[in-house]
């Protein structure tokens, strides 16, 4: 269970796309976290990378590391 707070205009928009669709208000919710979770998800493994680097490989080694070299 998720409860946010969000701008009335916002939930406005939703509440007419919902009437409109036959849909509710959740399910749009739920889509729009689905669609930008893997994206944050990226951007925060990202930035703990750049935090933390380690070795870096370039694509020829991990080419050859993988076998895929000729």
């Amino acid at each position: 269970m998720l409860a946010i707070r969000i701008p009335a205009e916002i939930e406005e928009r939703l509440d007419r796309l919902a009437k409109k669709t036959g849909r509710t208000k959740t399910f749009y919710a739920r889509e729009a976290i689905l669609q930008h979770l893997d994206d944050l998800e990226d951007i925060y493994l990202a930035t703990e990378r750049l935090n933390d680097p380690r070795k870096i490989y370039s694509a020829d080694e991990v080419k050859h590391e993988l076998g895929l070299s000729i």
